[in-house]
């Protein structure tokens, strides 16, 4: 998805194109704060002590439509990093852990307690809603991203 937006001009990319984060500079970098406010969440979960440091040191973003980076350059490194950190903290959920009801507080300041489980599965979900949007954005610019469908993308298996 990155490799394809670089196909357009900075001023392209930062286009308002009515999305719900306006361009898909804002939506890339809406993925990006979101990512980053569920993963200093997530990184509360006790078993996570003493994990996951970069996660809990990074700023915490202030608003959902923050610009993080106004270059794509720069946005598509940080995702590359912030992607290594999500497989490196998925590798060490267990199913024990989902079942853990994590507290936390939304970006408004209200509390809540829910299943990790589902707040889990919330995050994956909510990448693939605004990556597909980015998948609109860029196709209504001219750009083709190629094939997005998942099923494409899993390998045939030799039945046993």
């Amino acid at each position: 998805m990155y490799d394809a937006a670089e196909h357009l001009s900075a001023s392209e990319l930062a286009k308002d194109r009515g999305a719900f984060f306006g361009s898909i500079l804002g939506t890339l970098n809406h993925i990006v704060v979101a990512d980053t406010v569920w993963l200093k969440r997530f990184v509360t979960h006790p078993s996570c002590a003493n994990s996951f440091q970069t996660i809990a040191e990074l700023e915490s973003p202030t608003s959902l439509d923050q610009i993080l980076f106004d270059d794509l350059g720069r946005l598509k490194e940080h995702r590359i990093w912030l992607d290594r950190q999500i497989i490196d903290w998925i590798s060490q959920v267990s199913e024990s852990d989902l079942d853990v009801v994590l507290g936390y507080h939304n970006m408004k300041g209200v509390a809540a307690d829910k299943r990790y489980s589902s707040l889990v599965l919330h995050f994956f979900n909510h990448q693939t809603h605004h990556r597909g949007q980015v998948s609109t954005l860029l196709s209504q610019a001219g750009v083709d991203i190629g094939v997005t469908d998942l099923l494409e993308l899993i390998p045939d298996e030799t039945q046993v």
